[in-house]
């Protein structure tokens, strides 16, 4: 039997350690039980009351590809700890031929194994709730005394033995001092550089910044009223600011808070970036943007040659203008079916020249049962002796071998199938062009670089042999036309 191992801790508070220790006993289960491991998938700090566990769901998907047989559990619950959630990825595998098994919970095959394995999946998730609602009443029981409940604790404040919240004799008298400059006309930046100064830090001990200072003045822990969840009791812990200042300063706060913007300025996402280049002088050409005298917005490419007077006159072209040209021609080679058929032919070759060992494999397991073929054909003529049993025995686990590290290299790297790379290409004929993100994803897929010079357009493409020479005074009306020779620079933002 072949088989993959399924590991799993719940919590930050567990280590590696205990994913080493469920793989080593998961190992000697198959060692014992003749069981071939193929992988492991491993979630890390991750529990298993829910079903959004991405290794959990890799193998569940990889077990439709019929790789394997079993897998290996440390316990049950590493697998689920709900029982809707375990039935039904059990009912998934068993429709791919593969089963759970659990290394340390002897289930027998019959009825009675049935019912134990209801039982400790049952209790599993049972444990999982009764320890879920006793933190929780432990937790809601500290809020009814006022006591910490963990989390960041807020700067002024610190705890004694019994939990209870004290006033830090240290830091105290530096946050009411931040309340009181502030409500005196100190910015929040001035504040901050105060409290660096004295080495006051927050919870965590990072440096004070600006957020910090924005929520130490907004805090209503400084009023005495304590908060957990839902509970919110005043007068809990000991106050470090009167309420009147606290509610001068929220005054403050407020109207300190910047309106919203009058003009919001257009996402400036520049398509072409980093694939642009100055067909003069064969530097990037940048996007920038600016306003105009009479106050229209413009975005546009301009060569970094140009613009910082390394000797290169090439104008600046509008934005708009060449990533419709390089749209319009990027889409014109995906409609073209030789294009499609030529990437599908080199996707597949990279893939056979990348993946060296999986081709090895499988010549040498169809050499080993050419050789096991042909003794078994000598032994029907009655050649038969001591040497061609060893022999036969040889080239039966050579090919055993063999089929392990096939399919262990088909499930680490699988390979795409040509239907699957003609499909991916197709689909890009369906994209929307006016949409930035779509037109993004287009560029970035089939694009290499573009080399724009005074009189033409030179494309190419992520592929071999995918280039293009476009003469512009072919296109010039193209895409709301352009000012091609002309397009000087607005003002800089």
């Amino acid at each position: 039997m072949k088989g993959v191992i399924y590991a799993r801790y719940s919590s930050d508070n567990q280590r590696e350690e205990s994913i080493e220790g469920q793989i080593r006993e998961c190992k000697e289960y198959a060692e014992k039980q003749g069981i071939t491991i193929l992988n492991s998938y491993i979630d890390r700090a991750l529990s298993a009351k829910t079903d959004n566990r991405p290794e959990f769901q890799h193998m569940v998907k990889d077990s439709a590809k019929h790789l394997f047989d079993v897998v290996i559990v440390w316990k049950l619950d590493r697998f689920a700890r709900n029982r809707y959630d375990s039935a039904h990825y059990k009912a998934i595998l068993r429709r791919n031929g593969v089963k759970v098994v659990s290394a340390k919970e002897t289930i027998a095959e019959d009825s009675t194994g049935i019912l134990l394995e209801s039982l400790l999946e049952g209790y599993a998730e049972f444990y999982s709730a009764e320890l879920s609602e006793k933190v929780t009443r432990g937790l809601t029981e500290n809020a009814l005394k006022c006591k910490y409940n963990g989390g960041g604790l807020p700067v002024g404040y610190s705890t004694d033995s019994e939990q209870c919240y004290q006033l830090d004799t240290l830091t105290a008298p530096a946050v009411l001092d931040t309340f009181k400059k502030y409500d005196k006309g100190a910015t929040v930046a001035e504040i901050v550089r105060w409290l660096n100064e004295k080495g006051i830090q927050p919870h965590r001990g990072k440096v004070m910044g600006i957020d910090s200072v924005k929520r130490m003045l907004k805090n209503r822990a400084y009023l005495g009223e304590y908060r957990y969840s839902k509970t919110i009791i005043p007068g809990g812990i000991p106050a470090i600011v009167p309420q009147d200042l606290f509610d001068r300063v929220q005054e403050r706060l407020a109207k300190n808070k910047k309106a919203p913007a009058r003009y919001k300025a257009k996402e400036e996402l520049y398509l072409l970036s980093t694939k642009l280049h100055c067909g003069l002088c064969g530097a990037f050409m940048v996007g920038e943007s600016g306003t105009s005298g009479t106050g229209k917005f413009h975005q546009y490419y301009k060569c970094v040659g140009a613009k910082k007077h390394k000797g290169c006159n090439k104008k600046a072209v509008k934005k708009a203008w060449i990533e419709d040209i390089v749209v319009a021609e990027t889409m014109k080679a995906i409609m073209d079916d030789s294009v499609v058929e030529y990437i599908t032919d080199l996707v597949m070759d990279l893939q056979k020249r990348e993946n060296i060992d999986l081709p090895r494999y499988k010549e040498q397991l169809a050499d080993t049962e050419k050789a096991a073929e042909n003794l078994v054909n000598a032994i029907q003529q009655g050649i038969f002796n001591s040497f061609t049993k060893q022999r036969l025995d040889e080239l039966e686990q050579v090919k055993s071998d063999l089929e392990v590290k096939i399919l262990q290299e088909e499930m680490q790297r699988p390979l795409l199938k040509r239907e699957q790379v003609t499909f991916w290409i197709h689909k890009f004929r369906l994209i929307d062009t006016t949409k930035p993100e779509q037109r993004q994803r287009l560029i970035d897929s089939f694009v290499n670089a573009i080399y724009l010079f005074d009189d033409r357009l030179v494309l190419t493409f992520n592929y071999k042999e995918g280039c293009k020479t476009i003469a512009l005074s072919d296109i010039m009306g193209l895409a709301k036309g352009s000012d091609f020779t002309t397009c000087g620079a607005p003002n800089r933002r």
